[in-house]
C-alpha cells in the first residue's frame, strides 16, 4: 500500500523537472559543435552575433542569416548556398543550456528528421 501512495508523489516530481534554458547568453559568442560523421569525429567552428553565423567545416568558411523566433529557437538561412540542398533552411531548438553549453535540437524546415547536438561556448 506504502508503495502505491508514493508512486503519485514520484511522478508529480519527474513531471516538474524542467532543464535549464537560459538562452540568451547564447545569442552571440564563438562556439564548437563536434559530431561523428562517416565513422569519423568531425568538429564545426561557428561564430554568431544577432543576425549572422560564420562558421568553418572541414576547413570551409560559410554564412548563414540567423532569424529568432524567440529566445531559444532560430531559423539558419545559407547565404550562399551551392545546391538545392544548401538552399533548405535549418530549424534550430534550444533545449537546456549549461554555464558554457547548449543543447540543442534541428531539422531541415518542413522535415520530421531531427538531430540533436551539444555546442560549447568558447568565448
Amino acid at each position: 500500500m506504502k508503495k502505491v501512495c508514493l508512486l503519485p508523489i514520484l511522478l508529480l516530481l519527474i513531471n516538474c523537472y524542467q532543464p535549464k534554458r537560459d538562452c540568451t547568453s547564447f545569442k552571440t559568442g564563438t562556439f564548437t559543435f563536434t559530431t561523428e560523421l562517416e565513422g569519423a569525429e568531425i568538429t564545426t567552428r561557428f561564430r554568431r552575433t544577432g543576425d549572422l553565423e560564420i562558421s568553418e567545416f572541414k576547413g570551409v568558411v560559410d554564412s548563414a542569416s540567423v532569424r529568432w523566433i524567440n529566445d531559444c529557437e532560430y531559423i539558419l538561412t545559407n547565404l550562399n548556398p551551392k545546391n538545392r540542398n544548401e538552399e533548405k533552411p535549418i530549424h534550430m531548438k534550444i533545449l537546456s543550456t549549461t554555464d558554457n553549453s547548449y543543447t540543442f535540437e534541428y531539422k531541415l524546415v518542413g522535415s520530421t528528421k531531427t538531430s540533436r547536438g551539444t555546442a560549447i561556448k568558447t568565448n
